[in-house]
């Protein structure tokens, strides 16, 4: 009988979504609100130091991000001599790729970059709920029919995570924030090998 108990015990916590594994409890729901301000300014050039480990191969360079007008950015990725490595457009719902190296020109890894980056740039969202711990927020998103939440301390976005059955399997994290940019930014995928570290310039 207490094994039955520990073992059904185990699988409730396991089942247990994200939130509360993690001490949240619901709030009340917003239909849209800001999740990101770090890439919202167009009269800013978001300009970072950047490596990307990839799978068994590895990229540095310069990663620039532009916010062109709403719901519309630009990065572009090259080499420290300027030789693009990768240059994505995102607008609205769209996303164009307008050059790719060809060693990362895998529709695989292209989807990656695509749902990563676009987390990353995304600035308003309909928000699915919101949940609290303290002075601690977090927003559910859905974004390209994945659940992200947004983690905001004392109103300080400082940590982005993807989800999959109440697990990460990417982390976002945001350090030594300045003026409304975020100086340091980590992406880690938990279940493949990718790593995109970024330094602004």
């Amino acid at each position: 009988m207490r094994i039955l108990l520990i073992s059904i015990s185990f699988l409730l916590l396991g089942c247990a979504s994200y939130p509360t594994k993690n001490g949240f409890v619901p709030t009340a729901t917003i239909e849209r609100a800001n999740i990101n301000s770090y890439f919202s300014d167009t009269t800013k050039d978001y300009v970072y130091k950047a490596k990307i480990d990839a799978f068994d191969k590895n990229f540095g360079g310069i990663l620039a991000i532009k916010k062109l007008g709403n719901m519309h950015h630009r990065l572009i990725f090259t080499t420290e001599m300027g030789n693009t490595i990768f240059d994505f457009t995102f607008k609205e719902e769209e996303f164009k790729v307008n050059k790719i190296l060809k060693d990362l020109d895998r529709k695989i890894l292209i989807n990656i970059l695509k749902r990563d980056f676009c987390a990353l740039i995304l600035e308003n969202s309909k928000i699915d709920k919101i949940f609290q711990k303290e002075s601690k927020t977090l927003k559910k998103v859905s974004i390209l029919d994945k659940k992200h939440f947004y983690l905001s301390e004392n109103g300080q976005l400082s940590k982005i995570s993807r989800t999959s059955n109440g697990k990460e399997k990417v982390v976002f994290s945001f350090s030594e924030i300045n003026d409304d940019i975020a100086e340091t930014i980590e992406i880690i995928h938990r279940n493949i090998n990718l790593k995109i570290a970024l330094s602004a310039i």
